[in-house]
C-alpha cells in the first residue's frame, strides 16, 4: 500500500508492525524492535495484555456505544476509581489528551469570569506541550509547533519554567486581577524530560492558594504510573484544582479525563461542555481494567526500575563526553547530549530499539512498566552501544 491518500503530517519512519507482546513489536518479516517509547507513554502495560484484551473484546461484545445523553455504569466505576486514586472528587471524560486540556482551558476560564475578569488569563510555561488544538496549541511553550497558526488563542502567559519567582512576580504585576489559573506539566515531557525542584509543585500550589488561581496539572504522559506514583503529583504530596490524563489511561484505547476538586468542581453544569464519544461504555470498561491493573500489580515496582534504568546508563555512558546527563522520574526519562542526535532513531531502530528523541538533543526513554529486568539490560546494553558509536562517528566524520 501508499501512503499517497494520507495527509502528510507525520515523518514516519521506515517500519510498521503486525503485532506485540509486552514490550516487544514484530514487523511482518518476523523482526524485532523493543518499544522503548510505548506509544509515547500510551501503552504502559504494553501489548496485547492479556486482561486489557479481554475486557475490549467482552465489552465490544455487549455494548460499544450509547451517549451521554444515559447513565453509563462503566463511567460511573472509572470516575469512582480515578477519584479514590487522586483524591480529586469529579471527572470530565474526553477522547484524548488534548481535549483533556480543553476542558481544563475553559474550566480556567469560567473560574476567571466567576471572579470578575472578562480576559482571564492562564499562566502557561515555557518548553511546554499541552496539545495541536488551538488553544492547547496556544497554551504550548514552543514557537515551533505554532509558527503558522497564528493568530494564537488569546489569553496565555508564558514563565520559565521550574521557576517560582516568575509565576510571583506575574502574580505582582497583575493589579487588575485576571490570572486565573496556572497550568503546568509536573514532569516537563515533549520539552525534553525537564524535571523540576523539589518543592517546586508544593510552591505553585501555595501561590494559587494565596491568590484564588486554579492549579491545573498536565499529567497526559506523567500519570498512569509512569514517574512511580499514580499521578505524578501525588510524588510531591500535592492535590491540585485540575488534573487532565489520557495515553496511559487506556493503553492504547483512545480515552482521556479531566479531574477536579476544590472550587473547581462546581464549574460545569449541564451544557457547559461535552463529548460525542468521551466515556463510552467501550472506553470506560477497558480504562478501568488498566487503572486496577496498574495500581494493583504494576505501579509499585516502577521507581526500582526507573532508578535501575538510570543508575546503569549513567554508569555505561560516563566516559562518552557527548553525554551531559541522564534524568527523569520513575520510567520517564532523558538522556541528554551536547548536541542534535536525532539520527539515533534510526540507529537505534536498526538495532532493534524504538526510541524518540525531543527537544532535539535528549533521547526519550518510555519503556512499558511491565518491562524485566532482562529486557531492561537489552535497552541499556543497545542504547549504550548505539550512543557510543554515534560518537565515535561524531569525532571522526
Amino acid at each position: 500500500m501508499s501512503e499517497q491518500f494520507l495527509i502528510p503530517t507525520y515523518a514516519r519512519q521506515p517500519v510498521s508492525f503486525e503485532r506485540g507482546e509486552g514490550v516487544w513489536l514484530y514487523d511482518a518479516d518476523g523482526n524485532r524492535f523493543m518499544d522503548a517509547v510505548s506509544g509515547v507513554a500510551v501503552c504502559n502495560l504494553g501489548h496485547a495484555h492479556p486482561a486489557v484484551t479481554r475486557t475490549l473484546a467482552d465489552q465490544a461484545a455487549r455494548l460499544v456505544h450509547t451517549s451521554n445523553l444515559y447513565r453509563i455504569p462503566a463511567q460511573e466505576k472509572l470516575a469512582a476509581r480515578l477519584c479514590a486514586l487522586s483524591g480529586m472528587e469529579k471527572v470530565f471524560f474526553s477522547n484524548s489528551g488534548a481535549e483533556a486540556n480543553e476542558a481544563a482551558i475553559k474550566l480556567a476560564r469560567l473560574h476567571g469570569h466567576h471572579r470578575g475578569s472578562d480576559t482571564p488569563r492562564i499562566l502557561v510555561m515555557e518548553n511546554s506541550f499541552h496539545g495541536r488544538t488551538l488553544a492547547t496549541l496556544s497554551a504550548t511553550g514552543n514557537r515551533k509547533v505554532q509558527k503558522g497558526f497564528e493568530p494564537l488563542v488569546e489569553g496565555f502567559q508564558h514563565l520559565p519554567y521550574n521557576d517560582l519567582a516568575a509565576v510571583e512576580a506575574a502574580a505582582a504585576d497583575d493589579q487588575a486581577g485576571h490570572i486565573a489559573a496556572v497550568l503546568v506539566e509536573p514532569v516537563q515531557g515533549e520539552g525534553g524530560v525537564n524535571v523540576p525542584d523539589d518543592g517546586y509543585l508544593r510552591g505553585l500550589r501555595e501561590l494559587c492558594d494565596r491568590h484564588g488561581w486554579l492549579l491545573m496539572l498536565d499529567e497526559i504522559q506523567t500519570g498512569n504510573g509512569r514517574t512511580g506514583s499514580y499521578f505524578a503529583c501525588q510524588g510531591d504530596d500535592v492535590r491540585p484544582d485540575v488534573l487532565t490524563t489520557a495515553k496511559g489511561l487506556g493503553n492504547g484505547f483512545p480515552i482521556g479525563a479531566c479531574l477536579v476538586s476544590g472550587a473547581a468542581s462546581a464549574l460545569f453544569g449541564p451544557g457547559s461542555h461535552g463529548s460525542t464519544f468521551g466515556g463510552n461504555p467501550l472506553g470506560c470498561a477497558t480504562a478501568l481494567t488498566v487503572v486496577e491493573t496498574l495500581s494493583d500489580q504494576v505501579i509499585p515496582a516502577v521507581d526500582a526500575k526507573g532508578e535501575t534504568l538510570r543508575a546503569a546508563l549513567r554508569d555505561r555512558l560516563a566516559d562518552v563526553p557527548l553525554v551531559t546527563g541522564v534524568r527523569g522520574r520513575g520510567l520517564m526519562i532523558g538522556v541528554q547530549l551536547d548536541r542534535d542526535c536525532g539520527e539515533l532513531v534510526g540507529r537505534a531502530r536498526e538495532a532493534g530499539l524504538l526510541i524518540n528523541v525531543t527537544a532535539g538533543s535528549v533521547v526519550r526513554l518510555l519503556p512499558p512498566l511491565v518491562i524485566n529486568d532482562d529486557e531492561l539490560r537489552f535497552l541499556v546494553d543497545t542504547l549504550a552501544q548505539v550512543i557510543r558509536d554515534f560518537a565515535r562517528d561524531q569525532e571522526n566524520p
